[in-house]
């Protein structure tokens, strides 16, 4: 799987060198201890690590989502949709994309780690059958705040 395509959706295709100061932009601006540029440019090349977003044709890259597939396990390690462009199914878009791809690779559990206070991404994950499994407490700082563990079966 490499491009999904519609006529009136932004582009679902794999993340590319060129992608990352936008992606690292929409990731300093949607979490409080955010990635670096190297951090997705070293992720780009690993076997492992599925890396997409979504490109809008006036807007460039809108969104982006990170798996990490080991074995049959995979993490959502991070997904995110630049401001103003919230709210319109692109996290559900690439969610069900990286699922999708989870299952390509013969993956059978994936595992995230959400802000307990992020109420609106733990009710899309559950959407999509995760289940609560654990909380890490003070997980996130800026502000110190628990991680709630979430696992769905695929």
């Amino acid at each position: 799987m490499d491009r999904i395509a519609s006529p009136t959706l932004p582009v679902a295709r794999r993340m590319e060198a060129a992608d990352v100061a936008r992606v690292a932009s929409i990731e300093k601006d949607s979490f409080t201890s955010p990635w670096k540029a190297d951090t997705f440019y070293t992720l780009l090349p690993r076997p492992g690590a599925e890396l997409w977003v979504l490109d809008d044709p006036q807007a460039g890259v809108v969104a982006y989502a990170v798996l990490w597939c080991i074995l049959d396990q995979a993490e959502l390690a991070n997904i995110a949709v630049m401001a103003g462009h919230r709210g319109r199914g692109h996290g559900r878009r690439l969610l069900t994309l990286v699922l999708d791809v989870a299952r390509e690779r013969g993956v059978k559990s994936v595992y995230l780690e959400v802000r307990a206070s992020n109420e609106r991404a733990a009710g899309l994950y559950r959407g999509f059958g995760f289940t609560h499994m654990g909380i890490r407490r003070d997980y996130y700082d800026s502000p110190v705040e628990d991680a709630i563990l979430m696992v769905a079966k695929l």
